[in-house]
């Protein structure tokens, strides 16, 4: 778990926080700390999750803010089958160290939280009214549990802080689309603040009438530190790595992780391949995960005739960093992608990438022709276009590496630390009830 070794203040709230850059986020008062007494902030998630756990664990390291997670099930701790990934998923990293967390109600042992019904846990009241808390962190509007929390809060006199990853580029339904703003907007005017993960996640912010200055960047970010350090391979550890996976050495290659949906497209990294292929370009196409797609993508490759296709199956996250490290551009097709946070995980390897603008991140992380390229989620030709030079020209994917690198440095837990540090002391400030 990393260490909060940031301890700069450098938010900026409003729209000034993606118009000015980082050397001047990081000019703004570094004493921001001294001025701020332990802020005990409650967060409400449905189970562990394993990108969240470690920015948990680096808030409550600072000096200033304690986390308390509530968690309604340990499915992911325990095993449980994920329907995104169609098997048994527990994930082998720490999701519980470094942090205060709570399992609440009677049933977390057993529960999968999907749904109002398995998410309504009518102990979260009690468990944030009566914690002796300074504020409420809800992640999301279609958790039971968020309005359970709301509610003590309001009655607490806390403030509300909402974070979602909700993009205006994720469709929906008619009959959904048009109640959505309505209920959206009565439902965001109980909160106080507002964490946007991104460019278009604060975005979907104001459209849905959220005031711009009540609305900070606390940015989706990953636990940078341990990806940086462990997809860093040595030379014998990467070829042994490939080697591993299947790779073929001295070959470029395209790395797709993620679950194998067909929201995410994986079948178009497929055709684009045969494509490029059939232009004689020699490199490796590997498609990590599981899902309902698998099969059909093993038949499809045997169909398309392409022999330099992988499948090195579902993949761990402390496998992750070495996985990552072993290839050399990644490649994301997805659509209806509310982030991906693989993506940082990807940049944090050094990896040039190849996105759908279509994904949430993408405003933020993709810098076109600087540390990658991006296409229209399923045009596959444009796909096969964005891959292409980055197959033939090693040049060129060196220097979109330390492009990937730079960028990613800046969009990490020490940014995250800063725009709570700057939503909490626009707040009211209150005693919590002890």
């Amino acid at each position: 778990m990393s260490a909060a070794g940031k301890t700069e203040s450098g938010a900026l709230h409003e729209i000034r926080f993606w118009s000015r850059g980082a050397d001047a986020r990081r000019a703004v008062s570094k004493d921001l700390t001294v001025s701020l007494r332990k802020t005990r902030i409650v967060v409400v998630n449905t189970h562990p999750i394993q990108y969240f756990a470690p920015l948990y664990a680096y808030l409550s390291a600072t000096p200033d803010i304690e986390i308390t997670a509530l968690y309604l099930s340990d499915f992911s701790l325990r095993g449980a089958v994920d329907r995104g990934f169609g098997r048994r998923v527990a994930w082998d990293v720490d999701l519980l160290a470094g942090y205060r967390h709570v399992f609440v109600g009677r049933r977390w042992r057993e529960i999968e939280p999907f749904g109002l019904r398995a998410t309504f846990v009518p102990e979260v009241f009690a468990a944030v009214r009566r914690g002796g808390f300074d504020a409420v962190w809800v992640n999301g509007h279609v958790v039971a549990a968020n309005f359970l929390a709301m509610a003590a809060a309001r009655l607490a006199g806390l403030p509300i802080l909402m974070r979602c990853e909700t993009h205006l580029g994720l469709a929906s339904p008619p009959p959904k689309r048009f109640v959505r703003r309505p209920l959206l907007s009565a439902y965001f005017s109980l909160c106080d603040a507002f964490l946007a993960i991104g460019s278009a996640n604060r975005d979907f912010y104001l459209a849905m009438g959220a005031p711009a200055e009540k609305i900070a960047l606390v940015p989706y970010a990953i636990d940078n530190d341990r990806f940086l350090r462990d997809a860093r391979l040595s030379p014998q550890a990467r070829v042994a790595a490939r080697s591993r996976y299947g790779f073929r050495e001295g070959r470029p290659v395209v790395l797709y992780v993620s679950k194998l949906q067909r929201r995410k497209h994986p079948d178009d990294l497929l055709r684009a391949a045969g494509m490029l292929a059939a232009e004689g370009l020699d490199f490796d196409l590997a498609i990590a995960g599981s899902g309902e797609m698998e099969g059909d993508l093993r038949k499809m490759a045997g169909a398309l005739g392409l022999a330099n296709v992988v499948f090195p199956g579902f993949v761990n996250q402390s496998e992750m960093p070495t996985l990552l490290g072993a290839a050399d551009i990644f490649a994301l097709p997805a659509e209806a992608e509310p982030w991906g946070l693989v993506v940082n995980e990807a940049m944090c390897a050094g990896l040039p990438i190849v996105v759908s603008r279509e994904l949430g991140c993408a405003p933020d992380l993709l810098r076109e022709g600087e540390n990658g390229f991006g296409f229209p989620a399923g045009d596959f030709g444009a796909l096969a276009d964005a891959l292409r030079p980055l197959i033939v020209d090693a040049g060129l994917r060196a220097a979109m590496s330390r492009a990937s690198l730079e960028i990613i440095s800046d969009w990490d837990f020490a940014h995250c630390l800063a725009g709570l540090r700057e939503t909490l002391a626009l707040l009211p400030r209150r005693e919590a009830r002890r």
